[in-house]
């Protein structure tokens, strides 16, 4: 036997392929223990099998913004509407982006379709509204009846704010050149300074009897609360923020609010809730709004407002009042969709149809607030381009069948392996198996890691990838069977029919790669299901040919019931219909026998 040639080192299917196959193993172990800690033992279903309702939304540029499509602002519309959708009270939604010009809402089952289409896609509402006061974003405990009384004691005024009340009035003011950031912690400026501070006297001891308890102090009044409604007191007390239902309802109701009526709000984080006036200013007032870098001022990342000449005129005015007012009531608060996103402390007043908001901005955060100033919420007009509702029942059914047909296929290619390969289907199956675990579980993981469903096309998507699977055995077997039929022995032929038989699947399996890729980029909707798993079942394929059925092939090479060619290995040579084995004389090239 001549010596391998040096400087050529045998591929590790070949030369260990026990080691390659061990670590297919501990990877398929890895993904199954990764199922258990995250606690997601099958997939995530799509509306279509889960059932539910899903819009898909197509991206218009508003009038006069023509070049309005992009990134940044499909992702600050979808933020906007994943809110919108949470305040209908469902859960799991699904809201993202789909392509440069799309977005796909997802709603589960349980939710009025008609009410989720008017959420879904129109123009919130935006407006400055002045700020009367503010507090804790919990809720506000009634106060408790006074015993030296015998009654409640001070309504409105002597309420009791959660928390300390040192504490309860956080300063999170954002000036017209000075503010925080939609999303930055609120400093504590001390104890507030309230319009009055009761307390009721003790009760004195007499002499025929125990002393009296003495009242409970009166908690202090929040700033500007002497000037508040008692009904919208009333409000601002029963308002929670501290949970994302609460504030999503909170805001559906702050957003059907007339313009011209006072309403409570939470801000956007839940850390306060506000009593807001009139709105002010209207978000159709704002020309134009975007993030700056201030590097001459040194205030870092800021937002510059523009103002329509109306616009200008109304927010001179609000700015003037305000300026005049102590804190909290010389702030305003920008109201999106019923939620305050920020709120900034106004000094003087601000004329020439222009503002800043700045301090403690990032330039993500600031492009967000831009954004929404800028496009009075929606940064973009949408329709609906399609709409799917989907009953739970018809989704089972779905899934049902799907099953059905991926069963019956999987099932005629076993058939069609054991009556033509015999021994060598044990190995395809195996390497089926393998596949088929390996696709579960990535798409088991992905559902919490990035949101894939598996929807009706995603499901045929696999089954179609049972058959690219299995071709891609049939030609490693039949490029072995072709070396036998030359007359070599199986585990030279295992080895000549490996270089031949990879090129194919590459290419077979780049071909298909390439038409799941170009679909996944052109399609929008469902379809992408499709072509998301064929890729990925496609890209799974090669890795168990090359380190799963290679080496078990290598390893099954060895072993007599193949090496010998019996009649149920598949590989029998008589039944192949075998030249005489081939000779090789040292040193000489290799030369084939006549037949007789």
């Amino acid at each position: 036997m001549a010596a391998p040639k040096k400087g050529r080192r045998a591929p590790a299917s070949q030369g260990h392929p026990g080691r390659t196959l061990l670590l297919v193993l501990i990877a398929m172990a890895g993904l199954i223990g990764g199922m258990f800690y995250s606690g997601t033992m099958t997939p995530r279903l799509g509306i279509d099998l889960a059932g539910g309702t899903s819009f898909t939304l197509a991206a218009q540029n508003q009038p006069g913004k023509p070049n309005a499509i992009n990134e940044t602002n499909m992702n600050t519309a979808a933020g906007i509407m994943e809110r919108r959708v949470n305040g209908l009270g469902v859960s799991e939604a699904e809201v993202q982006t789909q392509g440069t010009d799309h977005i796909i809402v997802n709603i589960p089952k349980g939710t009025d379709a008609k009410q989720a289409r008017q959420q879904v896609g129109t123009t919130a509402k935006l407006g400055f509204r002045p700020v009367l006061t503010t507090t804790a974003g919990t809720k506000t405990p009634e106060p408790k009846p006074n015993p030296s009384k015998g009654g409640a004691n001070g309504k409105g005024k002597g309420d009791k704010a959660a928390g300390d009340p040192a504490k309860d009035q956080p300063g999170t003011q954002q000036n017209a050149s000075s503010s925080q950031s939609p999303n930055a912690k609120p400093t504590t400026q001390g104890r507030a300074v309230t319009d009055a501070l009761k307390k009721a006297p003790s009760a004195k001891p007499t002499p025929s009897g125990p002393a009296k308890p003495s009242a409970p102090p009166v908690p202090p009044t929040p700033p500007g609360a002497a000037e508040i409604p008692p009904a919208l007191q009333k409000q601002l007390n029963a308002l929670d923020c501290s949970t994302d239902r609460s504030r999503s309802t909170a805001g559906e109701k702050a957003a059907g609010t007339k313009p011209s009526d006072p309403v409570v709000a939470c801000k956007d984080d839940g850390t306060q809730k506000y009593a807001l006036g009139p709105v002010g200013v209207e978000g159709t007032d704002v020309k134009d709004a975007k993030a700056v870098f201030d590097s001459q001022g040194g205030q870092g990342w800021i937002v510059q407002m523009d103002f329509t000449s109306e616009g200008g005129k109304k927010f001179a005015d609000v700015t003037g009042k305000l300026a005049t007012k102590t804190p909290p009531q010389n702030q305003f608060a920008i109201v999106l969709d019923g939620a305050v996103v920020s709120d900034p402390r106004v000094s003087q007043q601000l004329n020439g149809g222009n503002a800043t908001i700045s301090g403690g901005f990032t330039q993500q955060t600031a492009e967000d607030l831009g954004n929404m100033l800028s496009y009075g919420s929606l940064p973009l007009s949408f329709k609906i381009d399609d709409e799917t509702t989907v009953t739970a029942a018809l989704g089972g059914e779905q899934l049902h069948a799907g099953l059905i047909a991926g069963a019956i296929g999987l099932a005629l290619v076993v058939i069609y392996l054991v009556a033509y390969y015999r021994g060598l289907a044990l190995v395809a199956l195996a390497s089926l198996f393998v596949s088929a675990i390996l696709t579960y579980t990535i798409m088991t993981l992905l559902g919490p890691t990035i949101g894939f469903a598996l929807n009706l096309p995603a499901v045929c998507g696999a089954i179609v990838a049972i058959g690219i699977t299995a071709d891609s055995f049939i030609v490693y077997f039949e490029r072995i069977r072709d070396e036998i039929r030359e007359g070599r022995t199986l585990r030279p032929a295992v080895e000549r029919g490996w270089p031949r038989a990879r090129r194919t699947i590459l290419v077979s399996d780049f071909v298909s790669f390439l038409a799941a890729a170009v679909l996944f980029i052109v399609t929008v909707g469902k379809v992408k299901g499709f072509a998301f798993t064929l890729g990925l079942t496609t890209v799974l394929d090669v890795i168990v040919v090359f380190y799963f059925t290679k080496p078990l092939m290598t390893m099954l090479a060895r072993r007599k019931f193949f090496a010998d060619g019996h009649s149920w290995s598949g590989l029998d040579p008589k039944r192949l219909g075998a030249k005489p084995p081939l000779r090789r004389r040292r040193g000489a090239a290799p030369t084939q026998t006549k037949e007789a």
